[in-house]
């Protein structure tokens, strides 16, 4: 395991084109103090988890100090924001401090959220706040332990400086790692600048560090955009399968890489509505939950249209419709597994439809709907309605569509690990909005407690975690729980 001094750095992003960001120093934190460390992340790093308790390590992650092979630089792109080009954006409030290396070869980008201003700051301070920051270190730990690709967060740095939101808080860094911080947005800056040659090489290193099997592919580009293609179909898949709105899907919160990005105003669905829309700011329900799919679409276009210096319009419409194929492919393989099913019939469309109707129209709870029905065996499925008593309004009305259900298992080959399917691909645990709100008031006063408790549910969201404290973070939310507002202020 390595300590701070021994992490071995590199500046691969750095050496690119001068015109993708600019060298600047993170402004550092007043009386910084360590919130919380996640030592799964320093894992990945192969950090030993012990740097948490060296002086140094505050200082590295609030800005007060910088590592001899570190290069700190604020990435620029540029990006469709609601659905209009904005080409002012960039890292506002973010630095690329380097790239650690471990002993198998592997690049993780390390990032420092919350440093200060920067050329991309425009009006803003570039600071994130306490309450952000919990709520993207919670977020990135849940969407790990759910299976779904995410950029992971090491620690939270807490400190008295006062920034001024809707009102007085306190600034923080969220130190932020990823295998890539490039987006969508990336492209269309070179792209929409006349940067042709640069947009070239932009692509030819995203082939050499993350898909070097395509380096001598006759077709290379259009076999990189099928890969991203491929990839955020898989990733809004699981998104939609497990009851999950991210909020902001603007192309500069994209990842080239598939991986959730940039979590602001995001929440988990309680009660089933798939028009439920996480972000206040939402007025038009642009990305509202059930509008993912058709947004992901929207945004590789764009992206496809970036690199038309690079591809033909066959090669991009190829790509296009190879996400939504492996997106309906995904979707309903992520489904079958929710359910316990191992084969495809073509009766499983209707089976989700109904199941998905039933759930919207009684308001039953999304995720606690599916691990009750992990708990239940086929002999019993159609005396079972008394199970879901406190999740439905009508239990009578769930009693076709459990028939149904126990219909559809006789076509299964083989049934015997059907509770145990489940119960892998339905979580007990998700980041509920109001635990997440109330990790946030705790923290604001000196308490870490439940931000601990959460981290330990959420990294294992399929265990049973048999202990008080755990329990009672898998309840149904309180009424007052399900109407929280989000919005994208950090």
């Amino acid at each position: 395991m390595k300590t701070l001094s021994t992490l071995k750095f590199a500046n691969s992003y750095s050496d690119l084109a001068a015109s993708l960001g600019t060298p600047i120093l993170p402004q550092p934190l007043e009386h910084p103090s360590l919130v919380h460390f996640n030592p799964l992340v320093a894992e990945k790093l192969e950090l030993d988890p012990a740097v948490a308790h060296d002086p140094s390590f505050i200082d590295i992650f609030s800005g007060n100090t910088i590592l001899a092979d570190m290069s700190p630089l604020a990435m620029k792109y540029s990006g469709h924001q609601f659905g209009q080009y904005n080409p002012d954006l960039g890292d506002g409030r973010g630095l690329l401090l380097g790239e650690v290396v471990t002993s198998a070869g592997k690049k993780w980008d390390l990032h420092l959220k919350g440093s200060g201003k920067t050329p991309y700051s425009r009006m803003g301070d570039g600071r994130a706040v306490l309450r952000s920051s919990i709520r993207e270190y919670l977020a990135s730990t849940a969407m790990a332990g759910l299976g779904i690709p995410t950029t992971h967060a090491l620690a939270i740095i807490g400190s008295q400086t006062s920034v001024i939101r809707e009102n007085v808080e306190t600034a923080a860094t969220l130190v932020r790692v990823a295998e890539s911080h490039l987006r969508f947005g990336h492209f269309e800056y070179l792209f929409y600048t006349g940067q042709h040659q640069q947009l070239q090489q932009l692509a030819d290193y995203v082939i050499e560090h993350h898909f070097p099997e395509l380096a001598s592919a006759p077709s290379p580009y259009a076999l990189l955009f099928k890969q991203i293609c491929q990839r955020t179909a898989a990733m809004i898949a699981a998104w939609q399968a497990v009851g999950f709105a991210h909020g902001v899907m603007n192309t500069d919160n994209m990842s080239i890489l598939g991986l959730t990005f940039d979590y602001g105003p995001f929440g988990f669905l309680d009660d089933y509505e798939p028009s439920f829309i996480c972000n206040h700011s939402d007025y038009s329900g642009r990305y509202a939950f059930d509008q993912q799919p058709a947004i992901g679409l929207w945004n590789l276009s764009a992206l496809g249209y970036a690199l038309t210096p690079l591809l033909n319009k066959t090669e991009i419409d190829d790509g296009l419709e190879h996400y939504q194929h492996q997106l309906q492919q995904q979707y309903s393989h992520n489904m079958r597994q929710k359910l316990g099913l191992t084969i495809a019939d073509a009766s499983d469309t209707r089976l989700f439809s109904e199941l998905l109707q039933l759930l919207k129209q009684y308001q039953v709870d999304y995720t606690l709907f599916f691990r009750t029905l992990s708990q239940i065996t086929i002999a019993e499925l159609t005396h079972s309605e008394h199970h879901f008593k406190t999740l439905f309004q009508c239990t009578l009305a769930l009693k076709p569509w459990l028939a149904c259900y126990q219909q559809r298992l006789q076509l299964e080959p083989d049934t015997r690990q059907r509770l145990a399917t489940m119960r892998q691909h339905n979580p007990k645990y998700i980041l509920r909005n109001y635990l997440a709100q109330q990790a946030i008031e705790e923290a604001e006063q000196g308490n870490y407690q439940l931000i601990e408790q959460l981290m330990t549910v959420l990294a294992h969201p399929f265990n049973e975690h048999e202990h008080e404290d755990a329990e009672k973070l898998a309840q149904l939310p309180p009424h007052w729980g399900k109407h929280l507002e989000i919005s994208c202020s950090s």
